[in-house]
């Protein structure tokens, strides 16, 4: 059964695309992870997901219930924890969370026993009466969190949420939705960590430009690419226009598939090969050519294989083109002022 169902949504920013006809469907119970690059679409699904967005076109069901047109239960149905945190600095965070609880109307004892339920769990009992003005980022993500599950919400919606987390914070995040899933709360977490979306989720979809390109569970996708993955460097290896004299050199030989370069791996060379003897090949293949093999490795499939198979391109790659037309815009407009 879907708790949400995301049907051709649409949504652009000016003549800037984010979302192309995105469709979705989160079975209810579920951890299910969203992956991709930053710039991907994933936190403008999520906005639209919890009613803080309308697409320009498409359906959002929750729970049976139409999000576009009945947004203020749907709200009630969610509880949304965004990628930046904004919390008063002025109270504390147990006034903070009561504040909370009586912007969702909850009856002040039932407020009150929920607070401390969610104090305990997030072990926040030694900081939560300072005034939050003093809180480090991981114990702000905490209170952010608790704010979020207060009401318990049927579907807890988490944008990036362990991003410049300390391992300590971290960890606590992890443990937390663990047990939320165990007691069966359906949970969809964002995130462009591969590490956090394989311990975590055990439905995940993979988005890219606004499309979503994989969608399973993190075992399926990775058992459906079967082979291999290989990385490879030569000693003469060192930038994009050797890279990609090699990837010419070896991307017609028999056994080998999906050759690309990854930039963030000092422009090693990805791919997957049929078995051992299409290695030989390739050893005996570079040596021919006057290259000396650097490093040849291989490993099981990973969710960065599964994004290179639909991409062309590692999930590292993605997020260094994104940082990079950042930066071009930014010296664009400095240039022009």
């Amino acid at each position: 059964m879907l708790l949400v169902e995301l049907h051709d949504l649409e949504k652009s920013y000016g003549s800037v695309p984010a979302l192309r006809k995105l469709t979705l469907g989160i079975p209810k119970g579920a951890l299910f992870g969203l992956l991709g690059p930053n710039g991907s679409g994933k936190s403008t699904t999520l906005r639209i997901l919890c009613t803080l967005l309308e697409p320009d076109s498409g359906t959002v069901t929750v729970a049976g219930e139409n999000a576009l047109t009945n947004p203020r239960s749907i709200r009630n149905k969610i509880g949304y924890v965004a990628q930046e945190v904004a919390i008063d600095k002025i109270l504390t965070g147990r006034e903070l969370l009561q504040l909370h609880g009586d912007l969702y109307h909850l009856r002040r004892d039932y407020r009150d026993r929920r607070i401390q339920e969610m104090v305990d769990r997030l072990d926040m009992t030694t900081w939560i009466d300072r005034r939050s003005g003093s809180y480090s980022g991981g114990m702000k993500r905490r209170l952010d969190l608790a704010c979020g599950l207060l009401h318990e919400p049927e579907l807890l919606v988490l944008d990036e949420p362990t991003v410049g987390l300390d391992i300590e914070s971290r960890s606590k995040v992890w443990s937390l939705l663990r047990e939320l899933h165990n007691e069966g709360t359906t949970i969809l977490l964002s995130s462009h960590y591969l590490e956090e979306i394989d311990a975590l989720s055990d439905q995940m979809a993979i988005i890219d430009s606004g499309e979503v390109i994989a969608n399973g569970s993190p075992s399926e996708l990775k058992e459906e690419l079967g082979n291999n993955r290989v990385t490879l460097k030569v000693q003469e290896f060192s930038n994009q226009v050797e890279g990609e004299k090699v990837r010419e050199l070896i991307q017609g030989l028999k056994g080998l598939n999906d050759v690309v370069i990854n930039r963030a791996q000092g422009f090693s060379l990805n791919f997957f090969a049929d078995d051992s003897e299409t290695l030989s090949i390739l050893r005996s293949h570079l040596i021919e050519a006057g290259y000396g093999i650097f490093l040849l490795s291989e490993s099981r499939p990973s969710l960065d294989d599964v994004y290179l198979k639909a991409t062309g391109k590692t999930l590292m790659d993605a997020e260094l083109e994104v940082s990079s037309k950042r930066d071009f815009k930014k010296e664009a407009k400095q240039s022009m002022r």
